[in-house]
């Protein structure tokens, strides 16, 4: 994590075609490659939700990519962001996949 930059926790939910494209895979990599920690996890209701935890520009940077990239099979019609917090350390040590 980068020093001195405030850390955030954050919830979402995907919505769209965003199950059996890869979606989760996709969101773990791109996680990862921005240097956040959380989940991402398929929910029954067809959407997919998860939780991001890092550095504020970062979590920003991947709010966008949740909203209007995705997988590159998913067709996203929306995302919710929702109980943004601060916190002192992640409380992850990876980004990983639920089932």
């Amino acid at each position: 994590m980068a020093e001195g930059s405030p850390l955030v926790s954050l919830d979402y939910e995907v919505f769209g075609k965003v199950q059996g494209v890869f979606f989760r895979k996709y969101t773990q990599a791109e996680g990862t490659r921005l240097g956040l920690v959380g989940w991402v996890q398929n929910t029954e209701a067809g959407t997919v939700r998860g939780q991001l935890q890092g550095p504020l520009s970062r979590v920003r940077e991947m709010q966008e990519w949740l909203r209007n990239k995705g997988s590159p099979k998913s067709k996203i019609t929306g995302a919710k962001f929702h109980n943004q917090r601060d916190i002192q350390q992640p409380e992850y040590s990876s980004f990983s996949v639920r089932k």
